[in-house]
C-alpha cells in the first residue's frame, strides 16, 4: 500500500485519541529515520505536530470523508445538515485547511424533541505544502472542498555526472 504526502495527513487526522499510542510506534523518533533521509526535518515536524494536536483534542463531529477521486485529487466531504453556506467557513491558514461552522439556529424556538446537532464546529486538517485548495460546494447539505495534490513524483531515474574538483 503506497500513500502520498496528503494521505498520510489524511490518515493521521483521522486519528482518534485511543490510537495515539500506535501512531507513535508507527512514527517513533526522527532519530531512527536520519541516518536513510535527506531534507525531511518538516515533515517529521509536521508528523509530530499533527500526532499532539490527536492527542490533544481528537474531534468526532461534524463527520466527513476523504475520497481520492483521481491520482492527485482529492475532496472532503463534511456533514453540514442544518448550516447554510453563510453560516460556514472554508480557509487556509499556513499548512493547515480549517473549516469552520457557526449556526445562527434560535435557540429560543421550542422544541420537543431536538436530534439534530448545528452547533458550532471546527475541523482542521494538515495539508502538505503542495497541495491547492481548488474549490468548496455545498450540496444536499455535504459539503465538497476539492483538492489537487501538485507534486508529481520523480519516477525516472537520473543519473548523476560526476565532475572532478577544480584545484585551486
Amino acid at each position: 500500500m503506497t500513500v502520498d504526502a496528503f494521505g498520510v495527513y489524511s490518515l493521521l487526522t483521522r486519528l482518534t485519541k485511543e490510537t495515539y499510542m500506535t501512531l507513535t510506534s508507527l512514527f517513533p523518533s526522527r532519530s531512527v529515520y536520519e541516518p536513510f533521509t535527506v531534507g525531511f526535518d518538516k515533515l517529521f515536524d509536521q508528523l509530530q505536530d499533527t500526532a499532539n494536536n490527536i492527542a490533544k483534542n481528537a474531534p468526532n463531529w461534524p463527520p466527513y470523508n476523504i475520497k481520492k477521486v483521481k491520482d492527485n485529487k482529492y475532496v472532503i466531504e463534511m456533514a453540514v445538515a442544518g448550516f447554510a453556506k453563510s453560516d460556514i467557513e472554508v480557509t487556509v491558514e499556513g499548512n493547515k485547511l480549517v473549516i469552520k461552522g457557526e449556526s445562527n439556529d434560535n435557540e429560543a424556538e421550542n422544541y420537543i424533541f431536538k436530534g439534530i446537532a448545528n452547533r458550532a464546529f471546527q475541523r482542521t486538517f494538515t495539508i502538505a505544502d503542495k497541495v491547492e485548495i481548488k474549490d468548496a460546494e455545498m450540496v444536499n447539505g455535504m459539503l465538497r472542498v476539492w483538492l489537487e495534490n501538485l507534486y508529481q513524483t520523480q519516477e525516472t531515474v537520473k543519473k548523476i555526472a560526476i565532475k572532478e574538483a577544480d584545484s585551486k
